[in-house]
């Protein structure tokens, strides 16, 4: 069921328009209509929870290919930092101004490294990590999709009005558009230069998405612990059943992160041929997409407008920010290059 809704988004993916929301999303959209329109087999929840968190790793772990660490550290110290700062920039807004609205911390936090780093796939690698349910990462996924698509569109209509050459244009829509198919998509009006910055400055933001990851594990430890130790002997809420020692909650070790890594490291240095390592890409995707399925099939569509709408607002108010810091850092870099 799942792979099936993944080619199907594939083939969705390549008409024009539904290129700029891309297979992962609509695979997750075909999910969500799926189940709205018809029952899941009462057998498929088995295969849905395998979809949604074993293929969800392994594509995470292939999507490595795409990245050529080379290329980060050809772009520059100027193009790291900015793409560092905007990483954190985001995360700290979109999960300040989401917790502000009474957006449940992992929902918050998910919106926040969606819109800081790469959308979908920074949610399907950062979702595991702070111990999302699929409920929290399909809305988390959703309200990123949306945003990253109006984004995108509001991006071409002001481009004329920027003043920005096709580069600085190319730059500020890798650094601060949330999905690589809404970077491409939106830099597409500046010519080939604009979509060769673009990349450049997303995969910089991709490339950062392993270290997030392993801070948000750390995070996510910590919060789970404080909650242990609020139940421990002694507190308000122990109770008679606090009697046993409190379990201290290691640090996560993401394998699957690690793998991304490795994956990166093989591609760099030219280990795998190309056509192996695209082939890999392309596999990647495909197993995203039926992690993106199988959540949607799972989505409770009261959840997403209980909490949906919220998150919703926190991600638009988030992206316009790094929008405008995004614009200020066209200029720094321009006094500076």
């Amino acid at each position: 069921m799942t792979l099936a809704l993944a080619l199907a988004a594939k083939a969705l993916a390549l008409i024009p328009g539904l290129n700029v929301i891309g297979q992962l999303v609509l695979a997750l959209l075909l999910g969500i209509a799926w189940r709205a329109a018809a029952p899941v087999p009462a057998s498929a929840p088995a295969g849905l929870a395998f979809a949604s968190k074993k293929l969800l790793r392994a594509g995470i772990i292939l999507l490595g290919m795409r990245l050529s660490l080379l290329d980060v550290v050809h772009a520059g110290p100027a193009v790291f930092a900015a793409s560092a700062g905007n990483i954190l920039f985001a995360t700290v807004v979109v999960y300040a101004i989401a917790r502000r609205m009474n957006v449940g911390p992992r929902l918050a936090m998910l919106s926040a490294c969606g819109t800081g780093i790469c959308g979908a796939a920074a949610i399907a690698g950062i979702s595991p990590q702070i111990k999302a349910d699929d409920d929290e990462t399909a809305v988390g996924v959703t309200v990123i999709a949306l945003l990253g698509t109006l984004f995108t569109v509001a991006y071409t209509l002001v481009y004329p009005l920027l003043g920005f050459s096709s580069a600085e244009y190319g730059f500020f829509s890798g650094a601060t558009l949330h999905e690589i198919a809404h970077v491409i998509a939106a830099a597409a009006p500046g010519g080939s230069a604009a979509v060769d910055s673009a990349l450049l400055a997303k995969l910089t933001r991709v490339a950062l998405l392993a270290p997030v990851a392993l801070v948000l594990g750390v995070w996510a430890a910590r919060r789970e612990r404080r909650g242990a130790d609020e139940g421990a002997p002694g507190s308000a809420a122990s109770g008679a059943a606090g009697s046993a020692a409190p379990r201290k909650a290691g640090v996560p070790v993401p394998w699957f992160i690690v793998g991304f890594l490795a994956a990166a490291a093989l591609n760099t240095i030219g280990i795998v041929p190309q056509p192996a390592a695209a082939a890999a890409v392309q596999g990647a995707y495909l197993l995203i997409a039926m992690a993106m399925a199988g959540l949607g099939l799972n989505v409770n569509l009261a959840v997403f407008r209980r909490h949906g709408l919220w998150a919703s607002a926190a991600v638009l108010l988030g992206s316009v920010l790094l929008s405008l810091l995004g614009i200020a850092e066209v200029y720094v870099l321009r006094l500076l290059g």
